[in-house]
């Protein structure tokens, strides 16, 4: 299968410190791909150079077949991209800003009313289109911001940070409109929340560092930290009576028994290794039967498994040492003086193309 993007050997230097090292990946169509990372290890900037906004040191970051380097116009026109901090322009109606947008985007205007209220339905923006953007709520606001990636039907839509800010209520209608937007899209979606990148995503790319630690779905991630899976009960019985039944079974290599204070209650942790599902029920299914011939009581039983975030700490934690702090601390500095940059940008634009409105009306005048 072609890959909508394929990123090799990248690598991006600010003097001597490498916000990303020697990274390479593929991102397949139809699947939305989750981008985590620690603060500083190197997620905006990557998306940055994706998208065109930054180039690169070393590497190669090819869109659709395009070069983003060589081709960017044309690389380009297969992405949709929402930053961070949503590129809006508060004074605009809604639809002012939307017709904005695929006048920037060069839609063809025998349809660009067509897809400016297809994006707009999609998004749920059409009812406040006549709004000024300042008076939206951050949740509309950052729908607009939706709006604006998905028009003109890029096939790849980058979200950097979409819910950061959102109540809950807000969080989880982001969250199905991603989920809506995964149908017809490939996304990339990078987060801090881990259960929102758990809830929707098919691949998870983690980084730390600036380098790729892990690309796999969810599932094998988890897989990734087998001694953190384990069976758990409480059995009332005695805590040398239990440890008996227990290591006469096969099936159990690694097991603890302690009993709990003021309490005829034992918890026993059975740690699982490399056990298939169907294996670990057979576990669980002879501890029951052991313990029940011991008239050994299970009050409570149930089996966890690692869960996203212990793959992420467990990837990305590392001893502390000054020099790391040090680099962490320059890639956030880093990645805020580019928001900075491009916040002045995006309003000296905006200042640029009210000049030319105005005279072109005083013009007509």
């Amino acid at each position: 299968m072609k890959s909508l993007i394929e990123v090799n050997n990248l690598t991006k230097k600010y003097g001597n410190h490498e916000a990303v090292r020697n990274l390479s990946f593929r991102v397949e169509k139809g699947q939305i791909y989750g981008f985590l990372g620690p603060n500083g290890a190197g997620k905006s900037t990557t998306m940055n150079i994706i998208t065109g906004y930054l180039c690169a040191t070393e590497g190669t970051v090819t869109i659709n077949g395009h070069d983003i380097f060589k081709e960017p116009e044309k690389a380009k026109e297969n992405i949709g991209y929402l930053p961070e901090l949503p590129p809006l322009y508060q004074d605009m109606t809604v639809l002012e800003y939307m017709k904005f947008v695929a006048e920037l985007k060069k839609l063809e205007k025998s349809s660009r009313s067509d897809q400016i209220s297809e994006a707009m339905e999609m998004t749920g923006v059409a009812e406040v289109s006549s709004r000024l953007i300042k008076n939206l709520s951050k949740g509309y606001r950052q729908r607009v911001g939706f709006a604006q990636a998905i028009l003109g039907y890029p096939e790849i839509i980058i979200l950097d940070e979409p819910t950061v800010g959102l109540d809950p209520k807000q969080i989880i209608e982001i969250r199905d409109l991603i989920k809506k937007l995964g149908e017809n899209h490939t996304i990339i979606l990078s987060s801090h929340i881990l259960s929102e990148v758990s809830a929707v995503c098919d691949q998870i790319l983690i980084m730390s560092k600036g380098q790729l630690v892990a690309n796999d779905t969810p599932e094998n991630l988890a897989m990734m930290l087998k001694g953190n899976h384990s069976i758990s009960l409480l059995v009332n019985g005695g805590e040398s009576g239990i440890y008996d039944v227990l290591k006469k079974l096969e099936q159990i290599q690694d097991f603890n028994v302690s009993a709990r204070p003021d309490s005829a209650l034992c918890q026993v942790s059975i740690s699982l290794s490399e056990q298939s599902e169907e294996e670990i029920a057979g576990i669980e299914e002879a501890v029951f039967y052991a313990l029940a011939a011991a008239k050994m009581p299970i009050h409570e039983m149930k089996t966890t498994h690692a869960s996203l975030e212990d793959v992420f700490l467990e990837l990305t934690s590392s001893d502390f040492n000054p020099e790391a702090a040090d680099t962490e601390a320059a890639a956030d500095i880093i990645e805020t003086v580019e928001a900075a940059a491009d916040t002045v940008e995006a309003a000296e634009t905006a200042e640029t193309v009210q000049t030319e409105e105005d005279d072109n009306h005083a013009g007509n005048l």
